[in-house]
């Protein structure tokens, strides 16, 4: 989960992952690395959700996508962090697992225009606000391939305030999917992790899954 719309906020997203080795341990500066898939993608994996070439976009230190790729998922992972990414890597050749992890701005997706057929973003799109939240599902667009599938996994308005993710409401979540989508589903859940100030434990979330149709 990484996808700073701010230089302070990738210094912030380095710093934590630079505060251990890549040696695949969980990171535990990290509040979202929780050191296995987030079950709501094993949930979208068991039923269906995942399909074609998939799309981890904030991956982070690789979990979900390392997942996928282990049930033989065609997986890309990309993540503006660049040591988030050496950590996904380590894990890929500690697990002898294939998937293909890369750095990118999730605000452009530069070169992989119409390459994907579905989208993970666990704990991603809560980073973004205003323009460079209307430029990443813009993004989102272009590299998916007709009919494709998006899922969001992001912290509601139903978690306790404080610092951290933004705290999405409803609204905020079908006005970002307005053109260009269909939202299929848009449920409340839990994502597990860790919100900063408290321990780890199931945090209020949303699961929105949008259909990509003409703009």
């Amino acid at each position: 989960m990484t996808g700073p719309q701010q230089p302070e906020a990738g210094e912030f997203f380095e710093s934590v992952y630079r505060s251990q080795p890549p040696t695949g341990a969980v990171i535990t500066a990290a509040g979202w690395d929780i050191g296995k898939p987030q079950p709501l993608v094993v949930e979208l994996a068991e039923t269906g959700g995942i399909r074609g070439r998939v799309l981890d976009a904030g991956c982070g230190t690789g979990e979900n996508a390392l997942y996928l790729a282990g049930r033989g998922y065609d997986v890309t992972g990309l993540d503006f962090a660049a040591t988030g990414i050496a950590h996904a890597r380590a894990k890929a050749e500690r697990l002898g697992v294939r998937a293909e992890f890369d750095t990118a701005d999730a605000r452009e997706l530069t070169g992989y225009e119409d390459s994907f057929d579905t989208v993970l973003d666990s704990g991603l799109l809560h980073t973004f606000t205003g323009s460079d939240r209307d430029r990443y599902v813009a993004a989102l667009h272009r590299v998916t391939s007709s009919d494709a599938a998006v899922h969001i996994l992001a912290v509601s308005d139903a978690a306790p305030p404080g610092p951290g993710p933004q705290r999405m409401t409803e609204a905020e979540l079908r006005a970002a999917f307005a053109i260009g989508w269909t939202v299929e589903v848009l449920r409340r859940d839990e994502m597990l992790g860790s919100l900063p100030g408290h321990g780890p434990a199931p945090i209020p979330a949303w699961l929105l899954t949008a259909r990509k149709s003409a703009r």
